[in-house]
Order: C-alpha cells, then sequence, then structure tokens
C-alpha cells in the first residue's frame, strides 16, 4: 500500500528580526503583521487539519507577530510624544 506524502507549506521565507523591524515604517510594520497573521492562520488551520509535521512553527509566528506589534506600538508611542 502506497503512503501519501503530507503536503507541507513552508513558514514565512525570512524570519522577523527586531533590527530590521525598527527600520520599517509604521504602514510597512502593519502590513508585515499582516503577512504574519495570514501565515499563522493558515498553519493552525493545517495543525487542525493533522497537515502540519513542525508545530514549533505556530511559536515563531506567534513570536514573530508580537515583536511586530511591539515596535510599531513603540513608533506610534514615539509620534504621539514628537506632537
Amino acid at each position: 500500500m502506497a503512503t501519501r506524502k503530507k503536503k507541507e507549506v513552508a513558514a514565512p521565507a525570512k524570519t522577523s528580526k527586531a533590527a530590521e523591524l525598527r527600520n520599517k515604517d509604521v504602514a510597512g510594520l502593519q502590513a508585515e503583521i499582516k503577512d504574519l497573521q495570514k501565515a499563522h492562520f493558515g498553519l493552525r488551520m493545517q495543525k487542525a487539519t493533522q497537515q502540519l509535521s513542525n508545530t514549533s512553527t505556530l511559536r515563531v509566528t506567534r513570536r514573530d507577530i508580537a515583536r511586530a506589534k511591539t515596535i510599531l506600538a513603540q513608533k506610534q508611542q514615539e509620534t504621539q510624544a514628537a506632537k
């Protein structure tokens, strides 16, 4: 009996680092957060359907989202303080 190979979807192409995120503007950070949330949703759906083999990618994307949101909040506070 032939076994079916499970379909794997790769995690986001690059790992977001704080230094890279700090170089982006507010619109760029918001776009990054949106992309990461879409990737995280896809991974959650794969986990629910038993298609995700590497579950640690969920934690990585969740932390990347938190990192990007933190830097976004810091940038927004800086603009508020500058006014």
